[in-house]
Order: C-alpha cells, then structure tokens, then sequence
C-alpha cells in the first residue's frame, strides 16, 4: 500500500466513506485512493457464536440446561456495520429465543432422544431471518449439551441398569430353557436306543477307570467274567 493505493484483503470487503457518506463496497483488490474517503473493514470469514446454557422448562415442567453453537458470517457488510451496533449480539439473543420457543414443547425424553434433530433447519431458519436484517447469513445452529438435573440422570441410569439386568436374566432362563430340552431330547434318544446307554456310560468314564462286563451263559446262578 502507497499513498496513492491501497489493499484490501483477503477474506474481507472495505466499506468506503466520504465526508460521512456510504460511497461503495470494495472487495479484496488493490485500489486507488480517493482523498477525503474513510474505509472500515468488515471480515468474510465464518465465525463461531457459542450460546452459554440457558434454563428452558420443559412441556413436562422440567427446567433443563441447554447449550448451543451458532455458524455465521457477514453476508450484508453495509448492513452489519449500519444496522445495529452489536449484530453479533443480535443474532445471539435470536438463538437464545429460538432455543427456548422450540424446545420447550418438548417433554424431557423427547428433548434428550432429539437434541441432534433440533439442531436442523428449525432452528437455523428462526435464526437466519433475525441475522439477515442485520447482514449476517445464519449457516448452521447446533444444540451441543442437554443437561438434565442429577435427580433425572440417576433415575435414567437405574432404568438402564434394570433393563440391562432383565435382559441378561432373559438371556439366562433362555439358555436354561435350551439346555433342558437338548437334555430331554437326548434321554428320549437313550431310552429307546439301550446300546447307545452303554456307549454314553463308556464315554463317560474317566481316562484310566477300569470296565468290568459279566457275561450270563443262560444258566441260573453261572456267569463268566472278564475285567478290562
């Protein structure tokens, strides 16, 4: 930049003046300088806007904390500069707003299983018509942290653990169930099948036990035997 010229960077538009008056809005580029002309500088990129937890009653009466976040950037740099003295606050109390009139239809449950769908169009558009008169685009508003009173945090994480608890004890009577049956079923298939018996009694017997057999020859009182 020289006294004759001047830059303007990248990521931003100069807002020229002259003697108080709005003359022209400069996009990044070199340019020659106009005497008697005053250039603010407004930033294009896209910022960040966290809104701080704020109390909301739910449609079941109870208060919940609820913090988000708000992706924005200047879309209107005459109007952001023009419009109000603090646009960013504005878009922030519009979050604030619109956090508390659409969650507080929500029962507790509801509000906790759809914090992620709250963070769609919903929410970004009641915010978007705010920013606009004030030059800023609303890109995106995020719920990021619903939080609930101890009291209702331990009560859900006893659900959970009972439910938990219920599941396993089903799970058990289940293969409890499975194992009888396969039982009765296998003293269906002995009961009708003797010399399977004796293979299972074989089978069952520990590695070094000793079988006896005892042979009957017909005759009362007379048996020949054999140890194996």
């Amino acid at each position: 930049m020289t006294l004759l010229s001047f830059t303007v960077p990248a990521h931003m538009s100069a807002v020229e003046y002259r003697h108080g008056v709005l003359t022209r809005v400069l996009e990044p580029g070199l340019y020659q300088r106009r005497w008697g002309t005053r250039r603010v500088l407004v930033d294009r990129r896209e910022s960040l806007l966290a809104v701080s937890p704020q109390e909301i009653l739910t449609s079941d009466a109870v208060s919940v904390r609820v913090s988000a976040a708000v992706r924005w950037a200047v879309a209107d740099p005459v109007a952001f500069l023009e419009r109000t003295c603090d646009p960013a606050g504005t878009v922030y109390l519009a979050a604030q707003v619109a956090l508390r009139d659409g969650l507080a239809a929500l029962s507790v449950e509801g509000l906790i299983s759809r914090s992620a769908a709250l963070s769609a169009p919903s929410l970004t558009a009641a915010v978007a018509v705010v920013g606009e008169t004030v030059g800023i685009e609303v890109r995106e508003v995020v719920v990021k942290d619903v939080i609930v009173p101890s009291e209702l945090r331990a009560a859900a994480l006893e659900l959970a653990t009972a439910r938990s608890r219920g599941a396993a004890q089903l799970e058990a009577a289940r293969a409890e169930t499975a194992a009888l049956r396969s039982l009765a079923n296998g003293a269906r298939i002995l009961d009708a099948s003797p010399a399977l018996t004796q293979l299972r009694l074989v089978q069952a017997l520990p590695y070094g036990a000793q079988l006896v057999l005892r042979i009957r020859d017909g005759s009362p009182g007379q048996d020949a035997g054999s140890v194996g």
